[in-house]
């Protein structure tokens, strides 16, 4: 950088600019003041060149430079547009290659750490669970945050970490970084925007982030405010949603006049129409309709229906309570549950709940309201499309693009943490027939009532899906090379790790078992890890997760065989095999039985308005297809002979070892 020349400042006089003292203007070789016009510059300034023609909608060439605009303590970089600001920019570094158009405001006023530091006060309104937000936040630190407050010495560690972070952010000077777009905005005051972020027409940013790159740009579309936030990479926030004290994780779409406050949103949320307050939104959260509203809740993988509610303040003292909905679960239109409530995974819930029911222990239920009453029908969604089919389309939705992914998802229907549920869930369902009687007409089981039918069908359809489990795991195991002999086989089967043992916990979206999430917890009390070991450790649970749920797999499978490996012979492995492919092929006729409801004649009222029924038949299938060629379909039935045939070269496969 240089000094301005004699002849450059008479040329940016002449250009009608201005300057507080042309001495604290430097420029970089190259600089061409005749792309410099009615600036007023203050403070320190430097400038880069003014090389690049940016092109526009339309095909409207615009030369780089600065045109219009008022510049204090402003650091410019090459090849940079600033064109009618309308107020002024105030203390920033401007990134090479970006253009800024048509602004009121861009300034950095007094010291700000850009939204790192900010107490988001998730799950409970009256406060209590307060995470302090930063760049690096993901689900699994989050979670720990929220959920393990009684353990006092893993908070106060965590809170100093990320308190010492957000210091090392701390500025007087914000940046704008390289080839960002900033057009038609209006107050955009203690902000950092990463490289590549695009603005539209946002109304304001206020105190916060916008961790925009290459890989993963952020755009911020019309009318959007946002206040005391952070925005990760690959975020989508458009059509003036109002976002004030929130984390908005990787890949997240907010738009259609979304308002969120005090909430966290990790990977691939969506957000439209409705509110969100005080909530805790673990990977893929999906609310789309108006009216519906997530309040004081941990949710993942959660479906929200129309007009889905929840109350958190049914006594004088105020929005207390909180509800937890575990990961899967899907909530109908009109639906309401009343806080306290947890709610299993992968249960759908339909109509009104008032009685604080705890379905945790039984998963993949329905939870049904009939009259007051609410009635929960166990394990019944193993044998829902809507349920597979969820799991197939969250990878192919993911949407995030930065190679550095803050969450680790895990996308598994069945996996440690659910079948432990089934597990206990038959225990529960026994002890209820055991206790009350098995001609009993109706069980009643926290808040909730359970029909015989509905009792005896869940403890088929958990054993099913437990041996399903079970034989996904011992046939992966046996794939892995080959054998020839029982010992080659028992070498294979032996774990390879002591991790996986006891229970296992889903840390919003992160399958693990529960004595590394203790070990983690001792090592963070002790003080032996940084936020990026924390991070490193989520990321190495994530990576061998296959090799933990063999280890617990393999210790189910010799209580399941009652006997250790040495005394297992290829009897008990075929004859678990055929269990396995019964019990595949059972469930994947449930799922083809289930789709077919699709294509019955009820679902065909609508179609054919004008003809009789042949008319009808023939509108539906021009629109839906025919059941016989749906994707879904073929692939149950793709699968279902794939999984025998698999079935049966692996038991022919030992059949010849034991020969």
């Amino acid at each position: 950088m240089r000094k301005l020349t004699a002849k450059e400042i008479e040329r940016l006089q002449a250009n009608r600019c201005t300057a507080d003292d042309w001495n604290n203007i430097e420029v970089a070789e190259g600089f061409d003041p005749a792309y410099v016009c009615e600036v007023a510059f203050s403070g320190t300034i430097r400038l880069g060149r003014f090389d690049k023609i940016f092109t526009l909608a339309g095909g409207v060439p615009t030369h780089s430079g600065l045109y219009k605009a008022r510049l204090h303590n402003v650091v410019v970089g090459d090849d940079v547009c600033v064109r009618d600001i309308h107020n002024y920019i105030a203390n920033y570094r401007i990134g090479e290659g970006t253009y800024i158009e048509n602004t009121n405001v861009i300034v950095v006023d007094g010291e700000t750490t850009f939204g790192n530091g900010v107490r988001v006060p998730v799950m409970n309104e009256g406060g209590g669970r307060e995470i302090p937000i930063f760049d690096g936040l993901s689900a699994h630190l989050a979670y720990i945050l929220a959920l393990y407050r009684h353990n006092h010495a893993v908070i106060d560690h965590l809170q100093r970490r990320i308190d010492a972070y957000a210091e090392t952010q701390k500025s007087t000077m914000g940046d704008i970084g390289r080839h960002v777009r900033i057009v038609n905005c209006g107050l955009l005051k203690n902000v950092r925007i990463g490289d590549y972020a695009t603005l539209g027409g946002t109304s304001k940013l206020k105190n916060g982030s916008v961790n925009s790159n290459a890989e993963a740009p952020v755009q911020l579309g019309s009318g959007v405010k946002c206040t005391d936030f952070i925005i990760s990479s690959g975020v989508k926030i458009s059509d003036s949603t109002l976002v004030s004290c929130c984390f908005v994780g990787q890949g997240c779409i907010m738009d259609k006049h979304y308002s969120a406050l005090d909430s966290l949103f990790f990977a691939n949320c969506q957000g439209m129409h409705g509110e969100a307050t005080a909530i805790f939104a673990g990977p893929y959260t999906v609310s789309h309709h108006k009216s519906s509203l997530l309040i004081a809740g941990m949710f993942s993988f959660l479906n929200a229906g129309s007009g889905s509610n929840q109350s958190n303040h049914m006594y004088k003292l105020g929005p207390i309570h909180q509800g937890v909905v575990e990961r899967g679960a899907k909530t109908t239109s009109d639906s309401y549950l009343l806080w306290p409530a947890r709610i299993g995974a992968f249960t759908l819930v339909m109509g009104r709940h008032t009685k604080h029911c705890d379905t945790s222990a039984l998963p993949f239920s329905y939870l049904i309201e009939n009259a007051t009453e609410s009635y929960l029908v166990p394990a019944v969604n193993l044998r829902s499309v809507g349920t597979v089919r969820d799991a197939q389309k969250w990878p192919k939705r993911d949407a995030r693009r930065d190679s550095h992914k803050l969450d680790q998802i895990n996308f598994n229907l069945l996996s440690p943490y659910t079948i432990q549920k089934m597990m206990h869930g038959i225990e529960v369902l026994e002890n209820l027939q055991k206790e009350c009687g098995e001609i009993t007409s109706e069980y009643a089981y926290q808040n909730c009532r359970i029909r015989n039918s509905s009792l005896r069908n869940g403890i088929a359809l958990y054993r099913t899906a437990i041996v399903k489990f079970l034989g996904n795991s011992l046939i992966s195991r046996l794939q892995q090379g080959e054998f020839s002999t029982l010992a080659d086989i028992r070498a294979r089967l032996r774990p390879t790790s002591d991790v996986g043992l006891g229970e296992w916990s889903d840390l919003s979206g992160l399958i693990a078992p529960q004595t590394e999430v203790n070990r983690l917890m001792d090592d963070i009390a002790a003080d032996k890890l940084s936020l990026d070991d924390i991070q490193q450790r989520f990321e190495t649970w994530h990576r061998h997760y296959y090799e933990y749920e063999w280890t617990w797999a393999y210790d189910k499978l010799l209580t399941y065989w009652h006997k250790d490996l040495d005394a297992v012979t290829i009897d008990d492995l075929v004859q678990l095999v055929g269990e396995w492919k019964e019990a595949v092929v059972s469930l994947d006729k449930m799922l083809y039985n289930d789709a077919q409801k699709e294509f019955n004649l009820m679902a065909k009222i609508g179609f054919g308005v004008d003809g009789d029924d042949r008319q009808k038949v023939q509108d539906f299938e021009s629109v839906r297809g025919r059941f016989d060629s749906n994707p879904f379909v073929c692939e149950v039935l793709n699968h279902i002979e794939r999984k025998s045939r698999l079935g049966d070269e692996v038991v022919s496969k030992l059949q010849r070892v034991k020969a």
